[in-house]
């Protein structure tokens, strides 16, 4: 199968054997045998229901402020500032990767190593949940709102000014024409270059008659924004694994995201999301999916909280 290579800052098309390992991490274990369970959306869910350029948050700064919740550090931001962020990101040479966090996501890089080793192929961290956010304030960040994956997606593509490119991966054909055709109709400023909606592998590989040909084209078309819907944990194998290969652009991993904006799934009501219950509207939507992992995932969040809070550990810089 053919492979992108990487050679300083020049990615070149060659041939790797199966034994020469991934080109992030050469002695991690075979993605193939990715042992996680597909997406899960945040504990609690939040949505922003005005979205302004008037940030509420710390103005761009070079690092962005971050506050730390079960030893991943999360962004304290908002949308308005992500969105900033994002725009001057997407003028700096090299990727940028940047994962919607919800409390699945954190109590996986804390309870399980290799995933852990996979989402530290990302830079930043912004809080997707409500659950997190109330961590953050406890550490004296003043937040107001979470920062959506779903709603960020919708609010930035709604607004973002011409000279921006997209790029979109995961979900069904179907899926990508209707988000395309949404975002181009409230927005006609808005850009799209090409998407891939075919196969993608447990551990995050694309149908190999088509890996090759996807990079070359992000390469050669050099979006500003490539928006990754696999959900957890596809997404986040998907950056470790083709990061390496891409010369530049911003990768946002919103996994649900791509549902919800084509109008394909329901998002929970304002009120349940206000309330940080967004996870039990899903659970009743999708029982048989959802329910091993939230009851594993939202039990280890809540035991390393109590564990962390008692150590005075659970949250801070």
């Amino acid at each position: 199968m053919g492979r992108f290579i990487r050679a300083g800052n020049i990615v070149l098309r060659g041939r790797r054997p199966p034994s020469a390992g991934g080109p992030r991490h050469n002695d991690a274990p075979d993605r193939r045998d990715f042992p996680f369970a597909v997406a899960l959306t945040a504990v609690g869910e939040f949505p922003s229901r005005t979205f302004s350029m008037e940030s509420t948050a710390m103005p761009p700064a070079d690092p962005p402020h971050a506050l730390r919740v079960l030893g991943t550090r999360l962004m304290v931001t908002d949308y308005a500032a992500l969105a900033v962020r994002c725009q001057e990101w997407a003028r700096l040479p090299g990727p940028m990767a940047l994962d919607f966090t919800n409390t699945q996501t954190v109590t996986m890089r804390r309870h399980e190593p290799s995933f852990r080793e996979l989402t530290d192929a990302f830079d930043h961290f912004p809080p997707d949940s409500m659950p997190l956010i109330w961590c953050l304030n406890r550490a004296g960040a003043g937040l107001t709102d979470r920062v959506y994956g779903p709603t960020f997606m919708r609010h930035f593509l709604n607004s973002v000014p011409a000279g921006f490119t997209h790029y979109l991966i995961g979900g069904s054909a179907e899926c990508g024409n209707r988000l395309r055709e949404v975002f181009t109709q409230a927005n006609p400023a808005v850009r799209f270059l090409g998407g891939y909606h075919g196969r993608c592998d447990a551990a995050g590989r694309m149908d190999p008659a088509d890996e090759d040909r996807v990079i070359e084209e992000l390469n050669r078309l050099s979006p500003d924004f490539i928006w990754l819907g696999l959900g957890t944990p596809k997404q986040q194998a998907w950056v470790h694994h083709y990061r390496p290969f891409l010369r530049r652009g911003v990768l946002l991993g919103v996994g649900f995201a791509f549902d919800v904006n084509a109008g394909l799934k329901p998002d929970s009501p304002v009120w349940m999301q206000r309330l940080g219950l967004g996870w039990l509207f899903r659970l009743a939507a999708e029982p048989g999916r959802l329910l091993g992992r939230y009851c594993k995932y939202n039990t280890l969040f809540l035991a390393y909280l109590l564990w962390d809070g008692l150590r005075g550990r659970a949250w801070g810089r």
